[in-house]
């Protein structure tokens, strides 16, 4: 059970994968066979900037990566606030900086992480001031920046797209 859950918060026994009849056919999920307790396991929403300031944009690096990647700020939304209430107080909280205009850039699966990500252009204004979890930004030229090929990424692509660029990639490495 990859995803962590091992026992039912309603009850605490065991959980395991049990096939049911659904709207749509059998699934398999993982249910409490002493209380009838479902583990949905849906994708969790999660916002995503492509931030312009001063012309250029800015990436990110977060605390917890060993690698010298920089990527797009995110974060999750808090329960009452829309999309773009979310992504601009994440932008704050992150980077100190204000938005100005947020246009919906587009959604995209991410499924490694069982996530569906909606992103956002946003011009932005202030001075940067990281939070602890960014060790650090680096502001790119529309021209010379590189997408990645995996949720954020195409977003930050589609962005360039959308302004007469021609995305280019880097290279994927994956670890075994």
């Amino acid at each position: 059970m990859s995803n962590g859950f091992r026992f039912c918060p309603s009850c605490a026994s065991p959980l395991a994968m049990v096939s049911q009849m659904e709207d749509g056919g059998e699934k398999s999920r993982l249910r409490c066979t002493a209380c009838d307790y479902t583990h949905w396991n849906n994708p969790t929403p999660v916002l995503a900037a492509v931030i312009e300031y001063e012309g250029k944009i800015l990436l990110a690096r977060n605390a917890a990566w060993g690698s010298k990647m920089y990527a797009l700020i995110t974060g999750f939304m808090e329960a009452g606030e829309t999309p773009e209430d979310g992504i601009a107080r994440e932008i704050t909280e992150e980077t100190s900086l204000t938005a100005s205009a947020l246009k919906l850039l587009g959604v995209y699966d991410f499924q490694r992480m069982n996530q569906v990500i909606i992103a956002y252009h946003a011009v932005c204004h202030g001075a940067v001031s990281l939070s602890p979890e960014l060790v650090d930004y680096k502001l790119y030229a529309f021209e010379d920046v590189q997408c990645w090929p995996a949720g954020t990424g195409y977003a930050l692509a589609d962005f360039l797209k959308s302004r007469g660029y021609q995305p280019e990639f880097v290279e994927w490495i994956k670890r075994s």
